[in-house]
C-alpha cells in the first residue's frame, strides 16, 4: 500500500472512531411510551393545558409520558381518547386516563406522566447547614421545577431571611416550606387575638391558647364565656377562624 493510501485510511478510521464516539455520547432516546405519536400529541396537551390553567404565570411547562404497562393486552380501537382523572393534579408525577370509546371491547388504561413547571424561586447559593438562621447571602433566585416537590417553593426573599433551617440545603437547591422550622407564635395559656372572616365582614376577639400556636398546626381556644374553638395561627398572638 502506498504512503498516501495508508494516510488515506487511518483518516477515514479515525473518522469512523469520532463519530462512533460521539453517537454513544450523545443524549439517551427516551424509551418509547407504547403510543402513536397523534395520543402522545393529545396527551402532553391535555396535562399542559391543565397544569397551565392552575398555575397561571408559568413561563414553561414540560411533560414527560412514561410507558404503558407492556403485560396489558388491549383490544383494537378506533378511537381513543385522554382524559384527566378526578381529582388528578398535574404536577409532578401524575397519570393521565386513556379510555377506548369506538372498539369491540371498550376499556380504560392509564398512562404515567412527569409534568416539569418551571419558574423563578429561591435556591441556596452554596450548601448551607441545617440549623442556620438565613440571611440575604444565603439565598438567591434561580429558574427551578416547581413541581419537583410537594412542599410549596419560596419565591421572594422575605418567606425566608431570619428563618432557621430544619435541613441542609445542597448549592442550587429549591428552598422549600417544608426546609423551614416552623415558628412557634404563641404559647399555651397566652392571651390572642382571634379573627373570623366571612364575605364583606370580619369580627375580632380575644381567647385563651389551650396548646402552644405552631405555624401550620391548628391551636385550641377557650374564649371568656367557656366556649372551645379551633384556629389557625397566623401571627404572633393572632389566630385566624375559618368561617
Amino acid at each position: 500500500m502506498s504512503t498516501v493510501s495508508a494516510l488515506v485510511c487511518r483518516s477515514a478510521l479515525a473518522m469512523l472512531v469520532a463519530v462512533s464516539a460521539r453517537a454513544q455520547t450523545a443524549a439517551p432516546v427516551e424509551p418509547p411510551t407504547g403510543l402513536d405519536n397523534g395520543l402522545e400529541q393529545q396527551v402532553r396537551q391535555l396535562a399542559a393545558a391543565s397544569t397551565a390553567a392552575h398555575t397561571p404565570g408559568a413561563p414553561r411547562v414540560d411533560v414527560s409520558i412514561g410507558q404503558l404497562d407492556p403485560r396489558l393486552r388491549l383490544a383494537p380501537c378506533q378511537h381513543v381518547e385522554p382524559y384527566l382523572p378526578d381529582g388528578m393534579r398535574m404536577w409532578g408525577k401524575s397519570r393521565i386516563g386513556l379510555r377506548c370509546t369506538q372498539g369491540p371491547s371498550k376499556w380504560n388504561v392509564y398512562v404515567p406522566i412527569t409534568v416539569r413547571v418551571f419558574g423563578k424561586a429561591l435556591v441556596a447559593a452554596s450548601g448551607v447547614a441545617a440549623g442556620t438562621v438565613l440571611t440575604t447571602a444565603d439565598v438567591t433566585q434561580a429558574e427551578v421545577d416547581l413541581a419537583e416537590d410537594s412542599s410549596l417553593p419560596l419565591t421572594n426573599a422575605e418567606q425566608a431571611i431570619g428563618r432557621t433551617l430544619a435541613r441542609a440545603l445542597k448549592p442550587g437547591q429549591s428552598l422549600r416550606q417544608s426546609h423551614l422550622k416552623a415558628r412557634q407564635w404563641f404559647a399555651a395559656g397566652e392571651t390572642v387575638t382571634v379573627l373570623a372572616q366571612g364575605d364583606g365582614f370580619s369580627v375580632a376577639g380575644e381567647a385563651q391558647a389551650l396548646n402552644p400556636g405552631i405555624e401550620g398546626q391548628l391551636v385550641r381556644l377557650r374564649t371568656e364565656s367557656g366556649r372551645v374553638l379551633t384556629g389557625m395561627p397566623v401571627g404572633e398572638r393572632r389566630v385566624e377562624m375559618p368561617l
